[in-house]
């Protein structure tokens, strides 16, 4: 299930950082009620990108 967080959340950068790296997936932000922002860790972007690359290799 995705992780959905308002845009004020953003204000505990901390917490935002420590929800990315136990998730282990993109947290997904929202401004006003409508998606705006995605965040990751550096990990999860890195595993995102390698699968990125697994995919163009199969076209």
């Amino acid at each position: 299930m995705p992780l959905i967080r308002p845009i004020t959340d953003l204000r505990n950068t901390n917490r935002i950082s420590k929800i990315c790296h136990k998730s282990k997936e993109p947290v997904f932000i929202t401004k006003n009620g409508y998606r705006d922002l995605v965040v990751m860790s550096m990990e999860t972007y890195e595993r995102q990108m390698a699968l990125v690359e697994v995919y163009k290799k199969l076209v």
